[in-house]
């Protein structure tokens, strides 16, 4: 903590504790506000260039949503939009099965719009996060399809998987929409962290 102490001007001998008391107060103005002055007024000096800082004193709540993250609620069609869905080439059959599924998948968006929290918790299972990032997501969280024989699955799966370090669900391939319900549900109550249901 010498060197930390040192940049901060905070090194001094403690002999009571109102020195204790003004070293913290020392070191909190240092973390909150002289640490990050330099680059704050580069970035202020930077808006200058092109008239921006001015727009903004003037028109501040045109800016907000610019520099400040606002999170809102989710919608189904927010959700399905985020997801890129990878299916099978045009006219096989394991593509017909799939796009069987993608309908399922977006029914169950919309059954679960009605529910608060409920497409925070399919987001959560897909990427680890409950909210989109200001930035979106990195990568895109996608939908791929479990088929027979992929990963060695001696059987069919009936439970969704999630990988949340590449942001993808791999959906099985039920034929009824309240299968798919039912084990998708199954899967969001009973996962806690990484891995397979």
């Amino acid at each position: 903590m010498l060197d930390y102490l040192a940049s901060a001007g905070c090194l001094r001998p403690m002999r009571s504790l109102s020195d204790r008391d003004l070293l913290v107060h020392d070191i909190v103005m240092f973390q909150v506000i002289h640490r990050v002055q330099g680059p704050f007024q580069r970035f202020c000096e930077g808006l200058k260039t092109l008239g921006v800082l001015e727009k903004m004193r003037r028109h501040p709540d045109s800016f907000r949503p610019l520099f400040c993250y606002e999170p809102h609620m989710l919608t189904a069609d927010q959700v399905d939009d985020l997801f890129n869905i990878h299916l099978s080439p045009e006219g096989s059959n394991r593509r017909a099965a799939e796009e069987m599924v993608v309908t399922f998948w977006r029914d169950y968006l919309q059954d679960a719009e009605e529910g608060p929290s409920k497409l925070q918790k399919i987001l959560a299972f897909a990427t680890g996060a409950t909210a989109v990032p200001p930035i979106g997501f990195s990568p895109a969280p996608s939908i791929e399809f479990i088929h027979r024989g992929d990963d060695d699955f001696s059987s069919t799966p009936i439970f969704p998987l999630a990988n949340t370090c590449v942001n993808c669900i791999r959906l099985p391939l039920h034929v009824s929409y309240q299968l798919f319900k039912e084990k998708f549900d199954f899967a969001l109550g009973n996962t806690y962290g990484f891995g397979r249901v």
